[in-house]
């Protein structure tokens, strides 16, 4: 399994990164992204500490682990300089926190994130068909999430990704351990997407295809 979206004690998340590696090696991950929130005030803190840590921990364990960052509530017209600013310092893999309907996300972040050269719009919520045919235009992959709250929109999302053509991901958004994934949750959440369990290998390999562009970067 890849997960390319997970937070650690770095933001919110409950674990370590450590820790929360080895559950998700004991899961049965193959690949897992640590993508904490952050902006301008944190971005050059955390992504050296998690660009150390995935290091050391791949080194160690059978599990490839990827640094990466979710950027949230950064003003959305400053979205795409802040993604330029996290990859020059070596995040991998670019989120960018969407307009779920569990929050209140700036207006616009949707829109201005998916040109500004992401890999992932995470739960993007009420997403406009204009934003998901300027995500498959500009290879961004859309998020099918298993995080309560966030998954309410998740029918409409692949809905209207499937109608465009747009890419979609399976990630779960993980702040604590029982938030990894399993069997369970993938079957629940195909469903509640109306989506064919064959599709969730489909998304796997989306996944695996930002990897492996990064590795070839």
């Amino acid at each position: 399994m890849i997960d390319l979206h997970t937070h650690t004690l770095f933001s919110d998340g409950v674990l370590l990164p450590s820790e929360l590696v080895y559950r998700a090696k004991f899961k049965g991950y193959k690949t897992i992204a640590l993508t904490d929130h952050v902006d301008y005030s944190t971005y050059d803190y955390v992504i050296p500490r998690i660009i150390k840590v995935s290091e050391i921990l791949q080194g160690q364990y059978d599990i490839r682990v990827i640094p990466g960052v979710e950027i949230t509530y950064v003003p959305p017209k400053l979205i795409k300089d802040m993604a330029s600013k996290c990859k020059d310092l070596g995040a991998k893999i670019i989120v960018v926190h969407g307009e779920t309907t569990a929050e209140t996300v700036p207006p616009l972040t949707n829109h201005y994130a998916v040109q500004a050269g992401i890999d992932i719009l995470a739960h993007p919520g009420h997403i406009t068909k204009e934003d998901v045919l300027l995500a498959k235009e500009n290879n961004v992959c859309l998020e099918i999430t298993t995080r309560c709250g966030h998954n309410a929109t998740n029918k409409e999302v692949a809905s209207l990704a499937l109608e465009c053509g747009a890419k979609l991901v399976l990630n779960t958004d993980s702040h604590e351990p029982e938030n990894l994934m399993d069997k369970t949750k993938i079957e629940n959440t195909l469903k509640q997407s109306c989506l064919d369990l064959e599709y969730f290998n489909i998304m796997q390999q989306n996944s695996y295809d930002i990897v492996a562009l990064k590795s070839r970067g």
